[in-house]
């Protein structure tokens, strides 16, 4: 075979197709390489999520929990003035047990550890919607046996839409969806808020569902954005349940 000016390059047809599939297979090759070296940095993540979640819960959560019963005992003898310092002491502190507590549900709820998925996901929604005054409807069908990375990974992504229906939406009806269809999983969030521009909204930084959308792609999924101004929007993630790209 011979080059545009006439030389011979010494590479035949066959040969040329040759070396085009190898190529395609150490590309191929280390795409599943990276993609297996970034769910393990993931998995780590979660991992210190998790042990942080334990500590602030066990260990300043019980700290705080005794030093409030410890200043509750100090209020005999007490004259008004005093009492009334001490009683804000204690209610500054069962905020503060309070916020402790929540902080560590939300880097790692142990109800997803302990229950599974479907617990996980109804004990979301509750919590949203009660902190961001929403009606959010949960639907799950009946699912299949599914492996902790595929439920964290499902998890984080209802918790992130769920976030910024509530910060940026301004809804007041959500529907939380999750069913199977053949091989693959699919998390739906549907809203009757303001509706956003979905590729500003993929694009941005700010509301993580860039990030939500890189994690999917490691497991071979897509994540979908459907939205109008003034029409709510409609959130769909869908994942293979072997984590294999297949979409």
């Amino acid at each position: 075979m011979s080059d545009a000016s006439g030389n011979d390059t010494g590479l035949s047809l066959p040969a040329i197709r040759d070396q085009y599939q190898r190529l395609l297979q150490r590309l191929e090759a280390n795409e599943r390489e990276f993609r297996r070296l970034a769910r393990s940095v993931w998995r780590v993540q979660e991992d210190e999520r998790r042990r942080l979640a334990r500590e602030l819960h066990d260990g300043i959560g019980q700290n705080l929990t005794a030093l409030k019963h410890r200043l509750a005992q100090l209020g005999e003898g007490m004259d008004a003035q005093q009492h009334a310092r001490l009683d804000a002491a204690i209610a500054l502190c069962s905020d503060t047990l309070e916020d402790t507590r929540e902080l560590s549900r939300l880097l790692r709820p142990p109800i997803l550890d302990d229950l599974g998925l479907e617990p996980a996901l109804r004990w979301l929604a509750r919590s949203q919607g009660e902190s961001g005054g929403l009606s959010i409807t949960v639907e799950i069908e009946p699912l299949p046996v599914l492996d902790g990375d595929l439920q964290t990974l499902l998890f984080r992504v209802a918790q992130e839409a769920l976030n910024n229906v509530a910060k940026h939406a301004r809804a007041r009806h959500v529907l939380l969806r999750l069913v199977a269809r053949g091989r693959y999983l699919q998390l739906q969030v549907a809203d009757d808020g303001r509706g956003c521009d979905p590729q500003a909204v993929l694009g941005s930084g700010g509301s993580g569902l860039g990030g939500i959308r890189e994690r999917l792609r490691l497991h071979g999924g897509r994540l979908e954005l459907h939205s109008n101004p003034g029409d709510g929007a409609r959130l769909r993630a869908i994942v293979p349940m072997d984590g294999q790209e297949g979409l």
